[in-house]
């Protein structure tokens, strides 16, 4: 059976728990992407914000490559 929550107001403390984390996620993705905004103007090369994000050239381009 699936618990859902009846009062939205009040939810349990796993849900709490999953809204602040989804909160923290968002905040650090914020800092991440300024934080590869400032690589990029300082010049350093796709290759090396990727090696750093751990992730591949074109995976850093195509998530980060439109940042203004």
């Amino acid at each position: 059976m699936t618990n859902t929550a009846t009062n939205e107001d009040q939810p349990d403390k796993s849900l709490r728990r999953i809204l602040e984390l989804v909160e923290q996620q968002r905040a650090i993705e914020r800092e991440l992407s300024a934080a590869v905004r400032q690589a990029q103007l300082a010049g350093y090369s796709w290759q090396a914000i990727a090696y750093h994000l751990g992730v591949t050239r074109q995976a850093a381009h195509k998530k980060y490559g439109k940042l203004k």
